[in-house]
C-alpha cells in the first residue's frame, strides 16, 4: 500500500503530464485521477483543487530544483563559474522533463490563484541564488558593483525564462539550449566583469 506521500507524488506526477498535454485551463481533475489510475474523489483526499495540485506541483519540483542548484554552485569556486553553472543546468533542467518544462513555462500562468494569491517563497529563494553569486562576484572583484543586485538577479533570470519559453513553445527544429547556455554565460559575465581604466563602453 502507497504512503500518503507517494500518492501525492502520484498525482503530481499525473498532473504534470495532463497540464502539459491538455493545458491546465483545459485540464479536468477527472483527467488527473484517470492518469494516475486512481477514482475521482482520492484526489480531493490530497488537494484541494485544480489549482491546489498546480501550486503543490510547482512547490515539489521548486524543491528538488533548488537542491540541485545549491549542489551545483557549492562545487564552484569562482563565481563566473558559479553563474556558468547556473546557467548550463537551469537550461538542461528544461530539456530533461519537456512537460515539466512546459507546465512551469506556460501553464503556471493560466492560473489566477498562482498569479495573485500564493506567496511564492520558492521562486525568492530561486532568485536569491543568482542573487548570491551576483554578491559573492562583488565581493571577490570579479563582478562590478555599479548596480543593483535584485535588479541584475530578475534581468538573468527573465532573460533565460523567456528563452526557454520561446524554445518550448517553437516549432522543430528547435535551437539548441547548450549553445544558448554558452551563449547567455557569455554575455553575462561580459557585462558583469569590472569597469577597468582605458576599457571602451
Amino acid at each position: 500500500m502507497k504512503s500518503k506521500n507517494d500518492r501525492k507524488l502520484q498525482i503530481i506526477e499525473a498532473a504534470i503530464k495532463i497540464f502539459a498535454h491538455k493545458g491546465f485551463y483545459n485540464a479536468k481533475v477527472a483527467d488527473v485521477a484517470r492518469e494516475a489510475g486512481i477514482a475521482d474523489g482520492t484526489i480531493y483526499l490530497y488537494f484541494k483543487n485544480k489549482d491546489d495540485i498546480l501550486i503543490s506541483l510547482f512547490e515539489t519540483k521548486m524543491e528538488e530544483f533548488l537542491g540541485r542548484f545549491h549542489t551545483v554552485i557549492h562545487e564552484k569556486v569562482d563565481s563566473k563559474k558559479k553563474l556558468e553553472s547556473f546557467i548550463e543546468l537551469y537550461f538542461k533542467l528544461i530539456e530533461e522533463d519537456q512537460n515539466l518544462a512546459e507546465v512551469f513555462q506556460v501553464e503556471l500562468r493560466q492560473s489566477s490563484k498562482f498569479l495573485k494569491d500564493y506567496h511564492n517563497q520558492k521562486f525568492i529563494d530561486f532568485l536569491n541564488i543568482i542573487g548570491q553569486i551576483i554578491r559573492e562576484g562583488q565581493q571577490k572583484g570579479e563582478f562590478r558593483t555599479d548596480f543593483r543586485i535584485n535588479t541584475m538577479k530578475i534581468a538573468i533570470f527573465g532573460a533565460l525564462d523567456e528563452l526557454a519559453r520561446q524554445w518550448i513553445l517553437s516549432e522543430d527544429p528547435k535551437f539548441n539550449l547548450k549553445d544558448a547556455a554558452l551563449e547567455m554565460t557569455q554575455t553575462f559575465i561580459a557585462g558583469l566583469r569590472p569597469i577597468r581604466r582605458g576599457d571602451v563602453l
